[in-house]
């Protein structure tokens, strides 16, 4: 330790000597790396070592260097509009990095790099380079990303170098321009410099990850992006990156792995060591087609980061956004940046927004409302999905109708507008999981409305839908969550998107009501699962090729549809966990199995598809069972493998108990049996016969959902998907009304359970009250009429 001695702690501390107090002295990083490297070692948390210099140090060289006044010059000249951005920058960084080491500055750094260098048993340790701003990564404030890092960095005069353009970088414009809109005084902020011990991930792998997710601010994941090299390009968003999520509250249960994600990216470059004497010490190189087809992290080291992750964010009592690398040769996860989150987590957790139009102009189009909001924008007509690439992003899509080839521009739509379908068409139900307002079934939006027309969709003013000329006043309104009252009767909700389902975390649901299978396997899975299973026999054309490159990661194809519908499925039972998560099994017709990837040479031409071969019928058929089987693979794979025992499972379209029988029979040969392991199995009740044969049903299955959209369908002798009598389709009809108590007061009679998961409540959340009246257990809503049923639930029951 003799060199250590020749430090001056006032210019430079090795992380061991840091605490996250210590801020002002050395910036948010570099604080953070001494916390974690005192505090976080016992529990397994690995940070590379390293020492920083002081802000102390930062003031001492731009005294030295006589460049106070002329930063005080500068920066004043350009809040008085005297000077540009790009000249106020780049006269300081020029004259910062053009100037000379005091004597004890230069010695203290080339004393604490010697004994890093000689703790690591090397004579010149590469390192890396990072700045770290003293007002950086305070709760009002983050600072990261503003300055420079240098990477590979090997040698005193090389390590001198990187150092001035380090205090050099605090001048970026961007650093000038954030902290000018942050209201920070340019001579007050200081910067720290951290010098920390390369690992190889040059070689191995990086990548950043949050102790939250992202885009909803649901705090129980890990979200991990990993790419090939080192981390910088992931930092800058350079490559695409692979994605995980990870639960965290399964993350101490033995054995198990609750990976809720894994998409491979494309990481189509890799940034890795230069060779030595290079004009540069790091470079970017093309990946391998074998890197860019397989993932960084194997499922132990995905997890593994996860827990260090969590580990971390409850040392800190926050959310956390940490860099990670893994050293190639020695095969370690280290933890080489921590900081606070500083965007979802500060977002008001308890409102929701509702909409009112003002103003508005000449009505141009009706049709039926989805998602009670507000939305103005120019139009964006078009007729055929082969023409969806001249989407114009945030604009409002209008065309005649959806299907699932539509979903990437619907995504990036600000409202949707379709000529025709109903409130159970794909428009309707994907727009509600996107929570993009929409109006369907307007007959001739696409003969009204024109390219680049601008236009106001209101979807605020009940059941009608309007679309107005022009752009509207629209007032937004707070909804408080705290203001929801407590009820008796159980609010759930209806999900199918994965992808979105996190976004409803914080509404205090009772659980989701109906998790639709067939849209996960639509949105992430998209092949017929027949066609992966008899992978072989397929003719060899495009639609094989596509099918071989979205099951690459898969030496069996069938493996791809279990692992992804299993954590499609987990994800939507992860953000109310434990609360109840009721998953109906596939319920496509015919024709829409038939458009998933290689789904046309296994499935039948119907003319009513409707009423066809479809829910319980297909399970136990030799022209679906295998399909079914692998469906019940991915069941048990959520409730055992990744933990989420709150997975009920419901079988829809059950015509007679009889057929029950036989689908019950598959499902134990898989494993998965009424009772064993807490098990509890649902039925749709959407056929009158499962109101006339209730008792029959009852001893068969836990409980009854009532699927009021196909008993609807079903009783009044009505196709729901029919323009012309979409007037005389109406749940709340006597007749319907009628099989809904009966179902309820019947199955009571036996001991199950009855929730309502169909379209009534979210379309008409007044009938609420008569689902009450008659006792229901639970009644399940689209996220969007939430507020509304749970309101008029609370008031029926008085």
């Amino acid at each position: 330790m003799a060199a250590d001695t020749l430090v001056d702690t006032k210019d430079v501390i090795f992380f061991e000597k840091l605490r996250r107090e210590d801020v002002a002295l050395v910036g948010g990083k570099n604080s953070s790396l001494g916390e974690m490297v005192q505090t976080l070692g016992a529990v397994g948390v690995d940070v590379p070592p390293g020492f920083a210099t002081t802000s102390d140090a930062f003031r001492g060289y731009i005294t030295f260097n006589g460049l106070d006044d002329l930063i005080r010059d500068k920066t004043e000249a350009l809040a008085a509009g005297k000077i540009t951005l790009h000249e106020c920058g780049d006269t300081v960084r020029k004259a910062i990095a053009s100037g000379d080491w005091p004597d004890h500055l230069r010695a203290s750094i080339a004393a604490a790099y010697k004994e890093l260098s000689a703790r690591a048993g090397q004579d010149a340790l590469s390192v890396a380079v990072r700045s770290s701003a003293t007002a950086e990564d305070l709760p009002d404030a983050s600072f990261a990303g503003q300055q420079e890092t240098y990477l590979n960095v090997v040698g005193e005069a090389a390590l001198l170098e990187a150092c001035r353009k380090c205090y050099a970088s605090l001048f970026t414009d961007r650093a000038i321009s954030y902290r000018t809109v942050q209201g920070f005084d340019h001579t007050e902020v200081a910067l720290s410099i951290g010098v920390q011990q390369m690992v190889r991930s040059d070689i191995g792998g990086s990548g950043v990850m949050f102790s939250i997710d992202t885009e909803s601010g649901f705090d129980k994941v890990v979200l991990i992006n990993a790419a090939w090299g080192l981390g910088e390009n992931v930092v800058q968003g350079a490559v695409t990156p692979d994605e995980f999520q990870v639960y965290k509250p399964f993350l101490d249960r033995d054995g198990c792995k609750p990976i809720l994600e894994k998409r491979l990216g494309a990481k189509e470059k890799k940034m890795i060591y230069s060779a030595a004497g290079g004009a540069e010490p790091v470079k970017n190189v093309p990946t391998s087609k074998a890197e860019r087809g397989r993932f960084v992290l194997s499922d132990d080291e995905v997890v593994e980061l996860a827990r260090q992750a969590n580990e971390i964010e409850k040392h800190y009592g926050l959310p956390m956004d940490m860099e990670w690398a893994k050293d190639g040769i020695t095969g370690r996860l280290y933890i080489v940046q921590a900081r606070p989150e500083t965007v979802e987590s500060r977002k008001d957790a308890g409102a929701l927004k509702s909409y009112k139009v003002k103003n508005a102009g000449e009505v141009l189009v009706k049709g039926i409302s989805v998602g009670a909001a507000v939305a103005t924008g120019h139009v964006s007509l078009i007729e055929d999905v082969k023409d969806i690439d001249s989407f114009v992003d945030d604009s409002i899509l209008v065309t005649s109708q959806t299907d699932p080839d539509w979903v990437p521009i619907m995504k990036r739509a600000r409202a949707i507008v379709t000529d025709h379908g109903g409130r159970t068409s794909h428009a309707a139900i994907v727009s509600r999981e996107l929570g993009v307002p929409a109006i369907v079934g307007c007959g001739d939006a696409t003969h009204h409305l024109h390219d680049e027309q601008e236009v106001t969709v209101n979807c605020a003013e009940g059941d009608e839908g309007l679309v107005h000329s022009g752009t509207a006043d629209v007032e937004t309104e707070e909804l408080r969550l705290d203001s929801l009252p407590e009820t008796k009767t159980k609010v759930m909700l209806n999900l199918a998107n994965p992808a979105t389902a996190a976004r409803w975390w914080r509404l205090p649901t009772d659980g989701v009501g109906l998790a639709r299978m067939e849209f996960v396997i639509m949105n992430s899975i998209k092949v017929h699962p027949r066609a992966l299973i008899h992978f072989d026999t397929l003719p060899d054309d495009a639609e094989k090729a596509e099918i071989a490159e979205l099951t690459k990661d898969h030496d069996n194809k069938a493996d791809y549809f279990v692992d992804h519908l299993a954590m499609g499925l987990a994800r939507i039972a992860a953000f109310c966990y434990p609360k109840p998560v009721i998953v109906r099994m596939s319920d496509f017709k015919t024709n829409e199995y038939a458009d998933l990837l290689g789904g046309r040479r296994f499935e039948p031409h119907e003319e009513n598809p409707m009423l066809g071969w479809r829910g319980a019928s297909r399970y136990y058929d030799d022209g679906y069972q295998d399909g079914f089987e692998l469906e019940c693979q991915a069941i048990k794979k959520v409730r055992e493998e990744l933990g989420f025992d709150n997975v009920i499972v419901m079988i829809p379209f059950c015509r007679t108990p009889e057929e029950a029988d036989r689908v019950l029979e598959v499902m134990r040969d898989q494993g998965l049996e009424h009772g064993v392991g807490g098990m509890e199995i649902y039925v749709m009740c959407e056929v009158p016969s499962n109101v006339i044969l209730a008792e029959e049903f009852c001893k068969r299955f836990d409980g009854f959902s009532i699927g009021s959209n196909d008993l609807t369908q079903l009783t009044l002798g009505i196709d729901r998907d029919s323009d012309k009598l979409a007037g005389l389709f109406d749940e709340r009809h006597a007749a319907v009304v009628w099989m809904i108590k009966s179902i309820i007061a019947r199955a009571h009679e036996n001991g199950c359970k009855v929730g309502l998961c169909g379209q009534a409540p979210s379309n008409y959340p007044e009938f609420a009250k008569v689902l009450v009246e008659a006792g229901i257990d639970s009644i399940s809503c689209t996220p969007d009429s939430f507020f509304d049923v749970k309101k008029n639930v609370a008031e029926a029951e008085g």
